[in-house]
């Protein structure tokens, strides 16, 4: 018995280990449950380039935006477990985990950490019909017009969604969430005027701000974004402790095979970490991650409590 064990454990071995050494061989698909343009398709893009020079195969990124990462999310939970579809995600997803009670997946369970991607601050914009030159002015200005300001966000549970709602909440204030389906849609709507203010990552929107089509009056980390060093931070203008970023990672369908995903955690930590991608990103304020599948898997289990006491403190709901 203890031999037909070991024979069996021993042909196992065997079959994995093949399937690591002819992994892929065949086109991988990437899904960006987000809008084009934003930070995760752009990213999505930089690292299925590299995968697809590291390994030989073709990789590539579909997006599928709608219902703050839950459609794209869905729809990569429901493929095949074998490494050929994977999941571009963000801290959207961590937040969702408390935010959104009815999703048709549970973040932990249906899925597999594989690799993380980079993080980069946000920036909080105004337009420039908004009657305040900086951040205090700002608050002023919303403290004396409860719930007639609004702001943009990709939608419920998004970075940009919850970045606003921890301000609202430290900065005591009451600016009424407006949700779209992708950020494309709620840049351009802020930069039309038809809302006020919007937390968007520093890399998409430092053009407009460059151009003065938009006013920053704070970015969201503890340092000044080099890419917009005359801009304070939001808690140096007048919120002290805030801070809120834009994560990326990548993850698969659960029982995805432990070598397809280690041998990804490799690839993808050698690509976001070489000297060419890392000096590429820190010109548009982003920072490569490193961590092996069970640290990420930690990080998100840490992240999603965090972010279930934002949510809780602020009062954010799925609809707002």
């Amino acid at each position: 018995m203890h031999r037909l064990a070991a024979i069996l454990a021993a042909f196992a071995f065997v079959a994995t280990s093949a399937v690591a050494q002819t992994y892929p061989n065949k086109t991988v698909k990437i899904i960006v449950p987000f809008a084009a343009g934003g930070p995760a398709d752009l990213y999505a893009r930089v690292i299925a380039e590299k995968l697809q020079q590291a390994l030989g195969q073709s990789f590539v990124v579909e997006d599928r935006p709608g219902g703050g990462s839950i459609i794209g999310t869905d729809a990569v939970k429901q493929s095949a477990a074998d490494g050929y579809t994977l999941l571009m995600m963000s801290n959207t997803h961590t937040v969702n985990e408390s935010l959104i009670a009815d999703k048709p997946f549970k973040l932990m369970t249906d899925f597999v950490p594989v690799a993380p991607v980079n993080y980069s601050d946000l920036v909080m914009v105004i337009h420039p019909s908004v009657p305040a030159k900086d951040l205090k002015e700002f608050i002023a200005l919303a403290k004396s017009k409860p719930g007639q300001l609004n702001y943009a966000s990709s939608g419920p549970g998004t970075p940009y969604h919850m970045a606003g709602e921890l301000f609202k909440a430290m900065a005591g204030v009451n600016i009424v969430h407006v949700p779209y389906k992708g950020s494309s849609g709620a840049r351009t709507d802020l930069l039309g005027g038809q809302v006020q203010m919007m937390f968007d990552a520093i890399p998409t929107m430092a053009p407009n701000v460059r151009a003065g089509k938009l006013r920053a009056l704070g970015t969201s980390g503890e340092h000044r974004s080099s890419v917009l060093p005359d801009v304070p931070t939001v808690s140096e203008a007048g919120v002290p402790g805030y801070e809120a970023t834009i994560w990326l990672g990548i993850m698969a369908p659960r029982g995805t095979p432990k070598e397809v995903v280690d041998k990804l955690n490799a690839e993808i930590t050698r690509a976001a970490n070489s000297p060419e991608t890392k000096a590429e990103w820190a010109k548009q304020g982003a920072v490569a991650m490193s961590m092996t599948p069970d640290q990420f898997d930690k990080y998100l289990r840490q992240d999603i409590e965090k972010w279930a006491k934002v949510v809780k403190i602020s009062g954010a709901k799925q609809d707002q």
